[in-house]
């Protein structure tokens, strides 16, 4: 293209005319160059152009919105087979009903034909003319042979058309036994043929032999219904007694139309009303009250300008039913065999089952809510991918200190279990040698050259050739640290986890973080808001959402407070300041976690990436190689993680933390009793710990139970 055509996007369309006519006339035999390049459109436009309405190309999609796209298609012909199966149920199952009624029409119809035949045979036509002509007073002789005449050809008609009558009902019922003798197959097909003109002949104006068919929709919507439930939510202006076509109303750009199990339309605020697409989705519990459904069966979201959008274009769905409650999908994690993390995970599946994945590299990450609504399992399957990458390596810390981050013993370089004094000290170690980490690498990618690593941060390739793995830490219930900390340990964690959120991505570090109470004294303000990727599952109101989600995004629509108690492992997902989704997270339950774990535990065994705590756990040793260890063993060594020795109540109060099922009955004797039983042999049933002496135990005499080829495979 040459230089003025380029110049000329970027001017005036009216200038640019005038200076192409005024520099370069266009001609006929002799065009320029300018002309070659301008594509036509600037030459047709010209002003004096006869043709230039009638070769204008309309700017708009040849195709229809559902055939613009693969996925769009195949959605909708699997839609059409949907709707041809139901369809095919409704009527099946009302056969009986279409047969019964089609025999009553016929018999009706059977009625109509005998009443419309005899006038025929009786030969009405005559009877008719003889009765009208005895009925006159007086009778002119002419009148009388004129009526004799007509008797006696009446009584003739008559009498030849039930002759013909008789024999083609003899045909008839000769036919009929004939029939009856015949094969099923035949009966069937002349019934067939009997029947249905008869029945077409018994029907009446009304009368339909089907049944009308239609697949039950819940929420039925019109762009006079968007109208109307706008107006009611003070977004386009009322009458003031107006008349109704005079009311500003929206511009849809597409639908209201079906769209899966639910209705969906694009549509523009008019000018002139002041309102913009921010304040349609702040309104969205009155629009859903308006338009009769609960606000979670509404999704809305503004269309940006590189989808064709502006300020006051919104898309919104409308589904017919909540579209998050169902059996939930599993996760595809569970069957896969590797999984490399600088991929998007897969998370879950929106209202509309597309599914949703999260880039994790270079994030960090925060889950909210309230207890027993899937929180954990959600945060959990990020988690789970890094299991199936082997240049993964996990820092695991879980204030609770129960089961579900067990299973990460096979893995994870560090674990922290619970929130006790060792366990805390545990977890700022862990935090310590992080940064310390932290700061190796970035020394390390400084002195590369910017051929190797150009961008100054971890790639794939630098990954594995300077043994830099991605460091993905994960720490659950953090209210249950700070809670737990003194004042100076609490601002001195908070400080380390921030650093580590805020500088260390570029190192490739994936922060993971999940707390019950999102609020400043649970976890900071200054900690979550350096937070880029936030999921909440159901909280009690919209100032606690905007504790997980941020500032001001329940006004926007991300409002995790709508999420009622039905919502297991449903969240609002927030991937940016303007990007957010409602997810129904897929499931991963505890079992196939462990799983996940037993195989990563594999992958890094042959990748020779299995370090820190998992390289040197005896019971996660133990279940790699098939051997058994008495649950109690693993258990108490579980409990014992960060502790060389400890008193019998705090063991016991471990063990409940882990199992409340199976511990909450022991006691001393107990535990006893059962440890004797798995082969435990106490070399002192007194410890000393700070100075105070107690009844406890020795690791040392927990781990003397594990087979001895599992301590040596340990290094211990």
């Amino acid at each position: 293209m040459t230089e003025p055509v380029a110049e000329a996007a970027v001017v005036s369309l009216d200038e640019h005319r005038a200076a192409r006519t005024e520099a370069a006339p266009i001609t006929l035999d002799k065009p320029t160059a300018v002309d070659d390049t301008a594509a036509g459109v600037d030459v047709v436009d010209l002003p004096g152009n006869p043709l230039s309405d009638w070769l204008t190309v309309p700017d708009v999609p040849v195709l229809p919105v559902w055939a613009r796209s693969r996925k769009s298609v195949l959605a909708n012909v699997a839609a059409l087979g949907r709707l041809s199966w139901w369809h095919t149920r409704y009527h099946s199952v009302r056969t009986p009903k279409y047969l019964f009624k089609t025999v009553l029409l016929a018999a009706r119809g059977f009625y109509r034909a005998v009443v419309g035949l005899w006038p025929m045979l009786s030969a009405q036509e005559q009877s008719a003319t003889v009765k009208a002509l005895r009925a006159q007073s007086k009778l002119r002789p002419e009148d009388i042979e004129l009526a004799a005449r007509h008797q006696a050809a009446y009584a003739e008609r008559t009498r030849s058309r039930r002759w013909r009558f008789g024999i083609a009902a003899a045909g008839v019922a000769a036919a009929a036994t004939g029939i009856m003798l015949a094969d099923p197959l035949l009966q069937t097909g002349i019934g067939t043929a009997v029947t249905v003109p008869l029945a077409y002949l018994g029907r009446g104006k009304e009368t339909r032999l089907l049944d009308q068919a239609a697949p039950p929709i819940r929420v039925d919507m019109s762009a006079q219904q968007l109208n109307e439930a706008l107006r009611a939510a003070g977004l386009l202006k009322s009458g003031s007694g107006k008349d109704e076509k005079d009311l500003p109303r929206v511009s849809c750009t597409m639908g209201p139309v079906r769209d899966g199990r639910g209705w969906s339309v694009i549509f523009d605020l008019p000018r002139g009303g002041g309102k913009t697409a921010s304040d349609v989705l702040a309104k969205r519990e009155v629009i859903a009250q308006e338009l009769g459904v609960d606000e979670i069966q509404v999704i809305m979201s503004r269309v940006r300008a590189a989808k064709g959008g502006n300020a006051g274009r919104v898309s919104m769905w409308v589904a017919d039913d909540d579209p998050y409650i169902g059996t939930p999908n599993p996760s595809p994690l569970e069957k896969a065999e590797r999984f490399s993390i600088w991929e998007p995970v897969p998370f879950g599946q929106d209202a509309r089952g597309t599914r949703i994945a999260v880039p994790v590299m270079w994030q960090s990450m925060f889950f909210g809510g309230l207890p027993r609504r899937g929180k954990t399992f959600s945060q959990r399957l990020l988690t789970a991918a890094g299991l199936l990458d082997p240049y993964v390596r996990h820092y695991v810390a879980d204030g609770k200190g129960g089961a579900d981050w067990m299973p990460m013993k096979a893995v994870a370089h560090r674990l922290v279990m619970g929130a006790e004094d060792d366990a805390i000290e545990a977890l700022k170690a862990m935090l310590a040698e992080l940064l310390g980490e932290m700061e190796r690498r970035f020394a390390l990618l400084r002195d590369l050259p910017t051929s190797v690593c150009p961008e100054g941060k971890l790639t794939p390739d630098i990954m594995v050739k300077y043994n830099l793995p991605v460091i993905f830490l994960t720490i659950d219930e953090l209210q249950e640290y700070f809670t737990a900390m003194e004042r100076e340990d609490r601002e001195q964690v908070i400080n380390d986890l921030c650093r580590i959120a805020r500088r260390g991505p570029a190192a490739g570090f994936i922060s993971n973080y999940a707390s019950q109470r999102p609020d400043a004294e649970s976890v900071p303000t200054k900690l979550r808001e350096i937070i880029t990727i936030r999921y909440s599952t159901q909280v009690v109101d919209r100032a606690s959402s905007d504790m997980v989600l941020g500032k001001g995004k329940a006004a926007q629509g991300a409002d995790a407070s709508v999420l009622s108690e039905e919502h297991m492992g449903v969240g609002v997902l927030v991937t940016g300041p303007a990007s957010y989704v409602t997810v129904r997270a897929d499931y991963l339950d505890g079992p196939a976690f462990a799983a996940l774990c037993r195989k990563g535990r594999t992958l890094r065994e042959q990748a020779g990436q299995l370090t820190g705590e998992a390289a040197g756990d005896v019971t996660a040793a133990a279940d790699a190689a098939g051997i058994t260890v008495p649950a109690i063993v693993s258990d108490v060594l579980e409990v014992m993680r960060h502790s060389p020795r400890m008193f019998t109540p705090d063991l016991l109060a471990g063990l409940v933390n882990i199992d409340e099922d199976t511990y909450g009955d022991f006691n001393a004797e107990s535990l006893a009793s059962a440890l004797e039983a798995a082969g435990v042999k106490r070399t002192s049933k007194q410890v000393k710990i700070s100075g105070s002496n107690g009844a406890g135990y020795q690791r040392r005499d927990i781990e003397a139970a594990v087979p001895a080829e599992i301590l040596l495979s340990t290094g211990r």
